[in-house]
């Protein structure tokens, strides 16, 4: 009897023996099968990230390029064959801007600034008419500074105007000067301030126009 429990005594513990090596193979093989299967999961998020990273890779050269083309492209200019500026509410004398708008006509506009320049630092005396002191070189002249001031700030607008216009500077002629009273303020004693509003025009004039 004895003989006989230590027979199935062994023979339980081979049966277990083989059950948990058959466990233990079948564990191996589902792990195995599943390592294929992680690894092609890998290489097909890494394929997705590569196709990402080449998308934005050629929408940045796109963006790129097109930045470059609109660099390189120059903005048209369409010329108008006419310029002009104005300034409103400015201080100057009415009698003052009628002798300086006479003075600067049939002139470039750098050769007016230069003009008026030279007459602001007394070196040059602008013609007016009626009984006024008599200057060197002319019959009478005067100095107006202050008025000056005024239409060298609408002569800089005007130059600036003609060359987004794409008028060429050194054909181009003050042909209108103007000048007409403002909405004057009161002063003390019933008196009324000096206020006036300028327009100045320019026009490239050809060859025999200007000369």
């Amino acid at each position: 009897m004895s003989d006989k429990k230590t027979n199935e005594m062994e023979k339980g513990s081979m049966k277990k023996t083989n059950q948990k090596s058959s466990n233990e193979k079948a564990v191996k093989h589902h792990e195995e099968a599943k390592l294929p299967e992680s690894k092609n999961e890998q290489k097909s998020k890494e394929e997705i990230k590569e196709k990402i990273d080449d998308k934005a890779n050629e929408a940045d050269k796109k963006s790129e390029d097109k930045i470059e083309d609109k660099k390189k492209e120059k903005p048209k200019i369409i010329k108008r064959e006419e310029a002009s500026a104005v300034g409103r509410n400015l201080h100057a004398s009415l009698k003052h801007g009628m002798a300086i708008g006479h003075f600067i006509k049939r002139k470039s506009i750098d050769e007016a600034m230069h003009l008026l320049s030279e007459v602001s630092a007394l070196r040059l005396a602008i013609p007016f008419k009626g009984e006024i002191p008599h200057r060197h070189g002319m019959m009478s002249g005067r100095y107006p500074v202050a008025s000056i001031k005024q239409y060298m700030g609408v002569l800089k607008g005007l130059k600036g105007n003609a060359i987004a216009h794409g008028l060429d500077l050194d054909k181009t002629r003050i042909t209108f000067a103007s000048i007409s009273w403002a909405a004057r303020p009161n002063r003390r004693g019933g008196r009324k301030g000096k206020r006036a509003n300028v327009i100045i025009k320019a026009r490239e004039l050809g060859d025999k126009d200007n000369g």
